[in-house]
């Protein structure tokens, strides 16, 4: 079964469209999709039927930022009932915690992690497709901020806001959404914050509230069913860049033994080694587009120690070292 998303990760689509001088109505119904089923917030669609289109829209309109331009108009709101559990949270950390939670009202593609060191804090975010996508990337960090911004305030002063892609030819809408350093061919899709504004208290949180709407949210049904291959999945991009990605970890990080992952990768027909394989495939794909993106680098958000072992394995996946690909560019396809 497909991944989904509420047809709210497309609030403000149309009008954006608009605004640039684009026409979407052929594109969307290509898709299967109206207006008035977009307008519908908790209409579910396909994860990479709005990928696409997000894509195709940046395409068509000649702009970088279209995702963002999306995000700069949401509001929390747009989560739905989510929204109002978020809003009486004591604290941002405890906010964000609640829509890792609940993410499978949301997004079932989407992956978060919290990652303490000391005074600063990580937070990580990834949307998970077969191929990342800087335009769901953009979208889904302009809205992580602004639901930061909604729960804090003024409060809400971030160091950074890091992207694996480059930075765009025009930095206006970056600049404007994201009062903070912004720090492009990044290891990560996140933001950087101390730990004191997610520990801050919410002066608006109310505890009894809280109770009645996670009380109504247990009744809502997700998504899509859960998937063991998708949380998997999900698990080695977070881990992926810290060396972490083995069936340990991943195992741990997911409350299970590393005997009943196997049994449930087994019960889905693939294998942990699988789904890794998988997981850099895409990713080295990605990264490998992005001229600035170092070669060593890319070695070591791809979990290789070495950049002579990366070399190693994406020449026997590509059929060229990585460097040679760079130099006549074009579209990676396996060779094996």
């Amino acid at each position: 079964m497909p991944t989904m998303v509420r047809a709210a990760v497309l609030a403000h689509f149309f009008e954006v469209a608009q605004d640039l001088g684009w026409n979407p109505i052929p594109v969307m119904r290509e898709a299967g999709l109206t207006r008035a089923s977009v307008d519908k917030q908790d209409h579910r669609i396909p994860s990479d039927t709005a990928v696409a289109l997000l894509e195709t829209a940046a395409a068509s309109t000649g702009c970088e930022t279209f995702g963002l331009r999306m995000a700069e108009s949401r509001h929390l709101s747009h989560l739905g009932v989510v929204s109002l559990l978020i809003t009486h949270q004591p604290t941002l950390r405890d906010a964000l915690v609640t829509t890792m939670q609940y993410r499978h009202l949301l997004n079932s593609s989407l992956a978060m992690q919290i990652e303490d060191d000391g005074e600063w804090v990580l937070i990580r975010e990834e949307v998970v497709m077969d191929r990342p996508s800087r335009q769901v990337n953009e979208l889904a960090l302009g809205v992580l901020f602004r639901l930061c911004a909604a729960v804090l305030g003024t409060r809400w002063k971030p160091y950074s806001v890091n992207f694996t892609h480059s930075a765009p030819k025009d930095m206006a809408i970056h600049r404007r959404l994201f009062p903070c350093t912004l720090e492009f061919d990044s290891d990560f899709n996140g933001i950087v914050c101390r730990a004191s504004n997610l520990d801050a208290p919410n002066p608006a949180a109310d505890p009894g509230m809280a109770r009645c709407v996670r009380q109504l949210l247990e009744t809502m049904p997700a998504l899509s069913d859960p998937s063991m291959v998708m949380e998997v999945r999900k698990a080695i991009y977070l881990m992926l860049p810290a060396g972490r990605a083995n069936s340990a970890c991943v195992a741990e990080g997911m409350g299970l033994s590393v005997r009943s992952l196997q049994r449930a990768l087994d019960g889905a027909g693939t294998s942990f080694s699988a789904l890794l394989h998988q997981v850099r495939t895409e990713l080295a794909s990605y990264y490998v587009e992005n001229p600035a993106l170092d070669l060593g680098r890319m070695a070591g958000l791809l979990g290789y120690g070495s950049h002579a072992s990366f070399t190693r394995w994406f020449t026997g996946q590509f059929g060229m070292a990585p460097s040679r690909w760079r130099t006549r560019g074009g579209r990676l396809t396996e060779t094996a």
